[in-house]
């Protein structure tokens, strides 16, 4: 993946990059140099794991063997 750098030295990171490294806005980064020269963007902060899936953190919460119904019934709050 390819950007251009403003006449300000900032470069845009695609969508793809930040969203594999969990990349949100407030995230600190870091440049590193390799040995063989190459430049590593990684995240900085203390949680530097890529992201999950925004829904991922949700599953199982909804309690292990319930039915789809009973699923749409906690989300629309309907009583058993």
């Amino acid at each position: 993946m390819a950007t251009t750098v403003t006449s300000k030295g900032r470069v845009t990171i695609p969508k793809p990059v930040r969203d594999f490294l969990g990349i949100v806005p407030g995230s600190a980064v870091e440049f590193r140099r390799t040995e063989d020269g190459s430049v590593v963007l990684t995240r900085a902060d203390a949680d530097a794991r890529p992201s999950k899936s925004r829904f991922a953190s949700l599953r199982g919460h909804a309690g292990k063997g319930l039915s789809t119904d009973e699923i749409m019934a906690l989300t629309r709050g309907d009583e058993a």
